[in-house]
Parts: structure tokens; sequence; C-alpha cells
């Protein structure tokens, strides 16, 4: 009988590991990687031999979806190309190989799940072909299928155990992380085991999958709808009685001169002891494999050290963001992003920010949340182009970061009043008369933050639009964000809170002082 799904959440917590313990997880992740590698090789043998058939390019040309659809599982059956088929063929060649002790049960239908899985995806052309896992591409992780076999949490002594391994974790007070001794409380599904390279040191880790729905640190405004609108270096965010612009992940910081730096002298480093590798021109000759040089090694792993602590800050930021979104509303409405289209035109910046993890991890936290994040259609709303008091759209250039209304009441800023109009948007459509109404309620708050100018602006003969700044006469009216604080049993993260000035409650989705 098929298991119903449940929601679930992840925890990860640092292992306490002894070198000889390292030296046996390594082994049995060395065990894993063979296991997976002869496993793909088998699958792809199958997929291969089966779509070669005779059988297989008669049924690719019936009509009927149904008849189709029965074909291709009877020709999938028949060839071993099922979950069952590679995961007996995993278990078959991890007894063969002697690794019981290794390699529990769970743990190997596991790795044959995965397998099928990337298949699958190639099979059906959603994916390129899986790649084999070499020597410079280890396996990282190991989890098993249940909390009941192979790597087993034991919350009563807050350790794993991995086959004849007890691994403690390195758990906090209840006083210092009350969010994770809550979150424990939950029951655990299964457990992954991985590793990470922190400051060129392999360090350990464990991943609990928690049933249900994590633990709320923050109280959330549920109802409430939030109008977003991102941009490749800013965040727009409206929402009941708030307007903010502000910097996408402010905190993280590119060193570009230090990674330049470090990417120089790799480069330098692979020429000097591998001059085999480059043609006369200074090109790679294809097909050709260096050997990294120890000073090439460690200059990797300290480029590595870079690039891993910008993506956890990066993570950090993110979270943060959406959590103080979600403070104001749980219901995020923001357009459709094209992620490649950022890509081209603004790369280095889609780099240090990552846009679309962002959304993700938005669109995630507001559906644990009891809400939704709203993907509106860019071409036909076309947020940057219109305006409500005319009905007109008109194209602007990228320049141009001020609105001219059509009735001549104002200026207001472009990505605040994008946000704000998504924030309107009701079945993916304009609605003058309800957009009207919003705007009525929203006024005050623009023009309290200074995002909207009743004066007159300035256009300079080249087109561009310039208002002349002022500071903002008064605190915005944020009643949601004002009233949210942590749930009960949390405290302020010493380290990450920050207060700007004239914040009396820390939030940083406050209209900069300007």
């Amino acid at each position: 009988m098929k298991r119903t799904a449940t929601p679930t959440f992840v925890l990860s917590i640092p292992l306490v590991v002894k070198p000889g313990e390292d030296r046996i997880l390594i082994g049995r992740m060395e065990a894993g990687r063979r296991l997976y590698n002869a496993t793909l090789g088998e699958a792809l043998r199958r997929h291969g031999l089966l779509k070669q058939s005779k059988d297989w390019q008669h049924t690719r040309t019936i009509a009927d979806k149904k008849l189709r659809s029965d074909e291709f599982k009877r020709l999938s059956k028949e060839a071993g190309f099922t979950p069952a088929a590679i995961i007996t063929f995993a278990r078959t060649c991890k007894n063969e190989a002697g690794w019981k002790d290794r390699l529990g049960s769970n743990v190997t239908q596991r790795i044959a799940e995965q397998v099928f899985a990337a298949m699958q995806q190639y099979a059906f052309g959603k994916r390129g072909r899986p790649r084999f896992k070499g020597a410079s591409r280890p396996l990282h992780s190991l989890e098993a299928t249940t909390n009941a076999a192979n790597i087993i949490w034991k919350p009563e002594t807050g350790c794993i155990e991995f086959g004849d391994l007890t691994l403690p974790a390195l758990l906090p007070s209840k006083t210092q992380d009350p969010y994770l001794h809550q979150a424990l409380t939950n029951k655990t599904k299964y457990c992954r085991v991985l590793w990470r390279v922190v400051s060129g040191s392999r360090r350990w880790f464990v991943q609990l999958m928690q049933e249900g729905i994590a633990p709320a640190k923050h109280e959330q405004a549920c109802g409430e709808i939030v109008g977003l609108d991102i941009g490749p270096s800013t965040v727009a965010v409206v929402g009941d009685n708030s307007a903010s612009l502000v910097k996408f992940c402010d905190t993280v910081v590119q060193p570009w001169k230090e990674t330049r730096r470090l990417q120089r002298a790799m480069d330098r480093s692979k020429r000097a002891t591998n001059p085999h590798c480059f043609n006369a021109n200074g090109t790679w000759k294809k097909g050709q494999k260096f050997t990294p040089s120890k000073r090439y090694t460690a200059i990797r792993t300290e480029y590595a050290e870079v690039e891993r602590k910008l993506a956890a800050e990066r993570k950090r930021a993110h979270g943060e963001l959406a959590n103080q979104i979600l403070g104001l509303g749980n219901v995020v409405q923001s357009e459709t992003l094209s992620y490649l289209a950022f890509q081209k035109n603004y790369g280095k910046s889609v780099k240090v920010r990552a846009p679309g993890m962002f959304v993700e991890q938005l669109r995630r936290k507001a559906e644990s949340a009891g809400g939704q994040l709203i993907d509106l259609h860019t071409w036909s709303l076309k947020m940057s182009q219109y305006d409500h008091t005319t009905e007109v759209f008109t194209k602007k250039p990228l320049s141009q970061r001020w609105h001219v209304l059509g009735d001549g009441s104002g200026v207001v800023q472009r990505d605040v009043y994008s946000a704000f109009l998504a924030r309107c948007v009701m079945s993916n459509t304009h609605h003058p008369s309800h957009i009207e109404t919003m705007w009525a309620a929203q006024k005050p708050v623009l023009l309290q933050t200074g995002w909207l100018r009743s004066e007159p602006a300035k256009i300079e003969p080249s087109g561009k639009i310039t208002v002349a700044w002022q500071p903002a006469r008064a605190t915005p009216l944020e009643r949601v964000v004002c009233k949210r604080g942590l749930a009960a049993g949390h405290g302020l993260d010493a380290v990450v809170a920050r207060r700007e000035p004239g914040d009396p409650g820390g939030f940083a989705l406050r209209t900069p002082c300007l």
C-alpha cells in the first residue's frame, strides 16, 4: 500500500567524530560511491537495451495514451527497468562485495532509489545523462529509509547509531537554542549523515527528517497580502501600512579582488606543473588531464572556503528577508521572473544574491506558514509600465527609476509602485476600481516614507526624471511589523539582530534613513 505523504522539515546538527571514526565513515562513503556507480551502470545498460528493442519502437507509435503508457510499463518490467529490480541488483552487488558491515539494506535501497530517480528524469528527457561519481566527485552523504535500522537517531542519548558506530551530536542547551529542542520533539522519519569541508577540514553532520511543520520562530500575519518586486540588487515590499525598498542581501559582499587573485594563482600553478596540457597559444588541449600540485590543492581549498562562507551568509540573509516578508503577510504576490535573463544581463549581481534561490525559499516558507507565493503573469500585467490613474501602459527605460502618475498627482518610486500593483492584482488582472481603493489607503504611507512625492518632478532633456530627495517626515506606519514579535520561547539572535536609527522593532524592511 502506498504511504501517505506528510509534511517534513530538516534539522542539521553537527556530530562529534574522532579520527578513527572519520576513517570508517569515509570508507563507508567510498563503498556507497562504488555501489552507486555499479547500480548506475546497470541501469544505463538496461535502459539502452530497452530503447533499442523493436517492441519499444512500435509502442512509441501507438496513438492511445493509456494503451501506450500501459505498454511502456510492461516493457520496462520485462527489461528489469523498475525501482524494485534496480534495488534487487544493488543489494546483490552489496552482498557479493562483502559490504554488509559497511552498508545496510536500507542505505542500499536509498542509493538504488536515487539512481532510478536520476534515470527516470533522463528517460523522460527532463535532465541529462546521469554521471558516474569519480574520486574527485565523492559521495557526500548516506541516508536510510526509516529511523529503525542502519542509521538511527536516539533522542534519549542525543546520538546517531550508524551500524556499529555511535556518534554523539553536538547539541546546545535548551536556553541557547529553544527552536532546536522544540523541533526535536517531532517524530524523526529517517536520518542522513553527511560531511562538508569547513576551513580545510572535514566536518560531519546529521540531518534529521522531522515529521510535521517546522516551529515558527516569529509571529506571522496570516491572511495579509504582500506585493513583491524583485530586482537584481533590490527588493521592493509593500504590505498593509508598510512600503520598503531594501538592498538585496546587503550583508553578502563578494571579495572580487581576492577571488580573482586566487583564480589567477590556480591558473598559473596549473600551467606551470602541467605544460603538456596546453597548446603553444595557451589554449587547453582537448582530452588532456592535469595532475593538481600541492600548491594548487591548497589554493583551491582556500578559494572553496571563501565561496562556502558567501553561500552560508547568502542562505542566512535569504531566510532573514523571507521571515521579515512573512511578518507582513503569508500570501505573497510577485511577477514571474526569468532567472536566465537575469544571469545574462546581471551576471555578477545574480551570482552574489541568487534571486531564484530566494524565491524558492520564500515559497517554501509561505506554504509552511499556511499561505502561498502567487506567480503573476509578467507579459499581460506589465507592472513597470502600468498607470492605474489613466489605465495606460507606457514603456520606460531602466534608467528611469521614478514614475510620473498620469493624473499629475505626483511621482512614485518605480519598484515600490510595481510592488503595490502586484499586491492589488486579482486573478492575474488589473482591476482599476480595486486599485483605486487600495491606493487611497496606501497613499499616506507612501507619502510618509518618501516613496511618493507630490511636488513636480524635474525632467531632464534626456528624458530622465530626478526627484529632490527629502528626509521622511515621520516613521512609517507598519502596524503588522511593529507588533510582530518573537514566538513564545524564542529570543533575539545577538549576532543577527541589528537596529537602524529610529527602528524600535529592529525590522530591516523599514525605509532607510534619508
